[in-house]
């Protein structure tokens, strides 16, 4: 048993390397790639202070903070994705199918109905925007798919989700047609997923969620193994079964909401990236939590880098690049699933 363990660790171990080396080498094109090219010897120059200033704006105040964001915001919305699949038990659980992503862009609608932007310091409190519509989902779905005998049922969790995201996106539609010209073409693309114009301010917001929820999550992943066995052989060895499922749906709608709050509402990474994790490193939480992160921020950032590289001059949002690839596979785990 130690012996499986072992291995089991140092398979995880190699793959999240390895994820560190792709995730190395796309961001070292993400740097070098743009509607301004800067050469690798350039960008390596500028980053330790050598560069000319016009290297130094658009690597520092353009480039690193998009790259950050979409890194951190990756690793979020892989590792929410991924508690969601665990407490739900349901493969195809997902912060935007579950309804947490229409939640959260409901909280966006009424950011910039009363900001009108993100810039300066009222970026800040976005987060907190995102987060409390992801809450207001998620209590929604809470007290719809809770069973009055059986407690919270995770099949149940999943379709009162699916009614709820359906409700909130029609509201959201409703309110930001309402918007003036201009609010409503930066709400249009922060909803495609767009990460263009973010700058060091949305790196302060975001990084304390993604820094205290992460290592949240990943001190909770017993629970998470033992939620896959069912209800009662976690009450079984003295599992809180019900308060531990909703502290770790708060840690899911925190990380999902912070996420969606920078970059959009981008769906299928929290779908895709667990099932990756999965096949990689198999069905610990201990393993699939950390590489669900890893696999998130390649997905996320080279989707990013796509899209504003290769068809430029007219870039296209990270979140269309993501769904190109997504929705097919989504196809392809519910053929699975039905077979």
């Amino acid at each position: 048993m130690q012996d499986l363990a072992s291995r089991r660790r140092a398979r995880a171990i190699w793959i999240g390397s390895c994820l560190l080396a792709i995730a190395f080498v796309v961001i070292a094109i993400s740097l070098n790639t743009g509607s301004i090219k800067i050469g690798p010897l350039t960008v390596v120059q500028t980053l330790f202070g050598y560069g000319t200033p016009d290297d130094e704006l658009v690597l520092f105040e353009y480039r690193l903070p998009r790259i950050i964001i979409t890194m951190l915001a990756g690793i979020g919305l892989g590792i929410s994705g991924a508690i969601l699949q665990a407490i739900s038990r349901n493969a195809l659980a997902d912060p935007g199918i579950i309804g947490l992503h229409a939640g959260s862009s409901f909280g966006l609608i009424v950011f910039v109905t009363l900001f009108s932007s993100m810039k300066g310091a009222s970026a800040l409190m976005l987060p907190l925007f995102t987060f409390s519509g992801g809450i207001l989902a998620t209590c929604l779905i809470v007290l719809l798919a809770n069973d009055r005998h059986r407690g919270l049922q995770p099949i149940r969790l999943l379709l009162v989700g699916i009614a709820i995201a359906a409700g909130f996106s029609a509201i959201t539609l409703y309110l930001s047609l309402r918007l003036d010209e201009n609010t409503y073409a930066f709400a249009a693309r922060w909803l495609a997923g767009s990460v263009w114009g973010r700058d060091w301010i949305h790196v302060v917001a975001l990084l304390p969620w993604i820094v205290l929820l992460v290592p949240y999550a990943w001190m909770r992943a017993q629970a998470l193994n033992l939620f896959s066995l069912g209800d009662e052989i976690a009450i079984g060895v003295g599992e809180a079964v019900q308060r531990k499922r909703l502290l770790l749906l708060g840690c899911a709608v925190g990380l999902s909401g912070a996420s969606v709050a920078m970059v959009g509402g981008i769906g299928f990474i929290g779908l895709v990236a667990p099932h990756l994790a999965r096949r990689l490193v198999g069905p610990r939480q201990q393993y699939v939590l950390p590489i669900s992160g890893l696999v998130g921020l390649v997905i996320l950032v080279t989707s990013d880098t796509i899209g504003r590289s290769i068809f430029e001059p007219n870039a296209i949002p990270a979140g269309v690049v993501v769904a190109a690839v997504g929705a097919p596979y989504f196809l392809y785990l519910l053929v699975k699933t039905k077979s």
